[in-house]
């Protein structure tokens, strides 16, 4: 006996799970983020040995024609994601500025080598999201030691890193070094990320002040850095973000001589990332700009 069909096609009904996945897919865009950086050499170093990247990923799909109501099929899906980084190759280190950009590039080549992106979040998407991102950074360490093998003017080359990479509202970071990660949650700044410092484990034991941290004698003396003679792991964590959450990133030349009251102070006060990035950028310079600074900064608007 044949099969009868609806006369109008619109009575087809898609099963509740496929209507709750072409909905969500449609919204996953729901999110603006105002992204910026800058980064200057300072006021006594002679080059810059930082680099920075902010970028947007995406993917999506545009209905040119269906028979199908709007309800039923919206008529665009889109995924955005949104990353930035910082790097600080090692001062008085062969190669500083060589180890930054080739732990960059490295990054950004893996990522554009997996053939598949994972651009929404779910328990078991942000656990293998985590997994990539250490796995990523011991590839990068490994590089930046071979690197160093391949030319002996570069033995020894070593770099910090900082990543932050946001998929909606959900956020991951990852970490080696001293260059840090902030979050300014309504009036409140709160660092993300651990200095990986002799300076930092003397505070962590109680031998001193957290806040002299910054200011210690071995607070350049790093524990873990990527290229280091031994690998090393990354921290990595993720966290969900709030409707005007602003996350910072930024290496020591900002955190040496600006505060953390001050650097709060800065991200409230601006209109604009941009605006941010460049007022401290120049807090640093005013206090002396004696390394390197750089910024990068995300602030998050979700649509209700």
């Amino acid at each position: 006996m044949p099969t009868e069909f609806p006369a109008n096609p619109n009575d087809f009904t898609l099963p509740p799970s496929a209507i709750e996945i072409l909905r969500r897919h449609a919204g996953a865009s729901s999110v603006n983020v105002d992204l910026s950086a800058r980064s200057h050499q300072g006021l006594i170093r002679d080059r810059n040995e930082d680099s920075y990247l902010v970028l947007r990923g995406f993917r999506g799909l545009e209905v040119l024609g269906s028979s199908m109501a709007e309800s039923a099929m919206p008529p665009r899906f889109e995924f955005s994601s949104f990353g930035m980084l910082v790097a600080d190759g090692m001062g008085g280190m062969p190669g500083g500025d060589v180890a930054s950009r080739v732990a960059v590039q490295t990054l950004i080549a893996l990522v554009l080598n997996t053939p598949d992106w994972i651009m929404l979040t779910g328990e078991a998407e942000n656990e293998e999201l985590l997994t990539r991102l250490a796995e990523r950074y011991r590839k990068v360490d490994s590089a930046l030691r071979e690197e160093g093998m391949v030319d002996p003017k570069l033995s020894g080359l070593g770099t910090t890193m900082t990543v932050a990479y946001s998929l909606g509202a959900d956020i991951f970071l990852a970490h080696v070094g001293d260059s840090r990660a902030y979050l300014l949650r309504g009036d409140g700044l709160h660092r993300l990320t651990k200095d990986h410092t002799y300076a930092q484990i003397l505070a962590d034991l109680g031998a001193i002040p957290a806040q002299e941290v910054v200011r210690h004698q071995f607070r350049h003396v790093l524990t873990r850095y990527l290229g280091a003679p031994k690998p090393v792991n990354a921290d990595v964590h993720q966290m969900r973000l709030h409707d005007g959450d602003q996350i910072l990133l930024c290496t020591d030349g900002l955190t040496s001589l600006v505060d953390d009251p001050a650097i709060a102070a800065i991200l409230r006060g601006a209109q604009t990332a941009a605006k941010a990035c460049e007022d401290l950028v120049l807090a640093a310079l005013n206090q002396g700009g004696m390394d390197n600074v750089t910024v990068a900064l995300a602030r998050y608007r979700f649509q209700s």
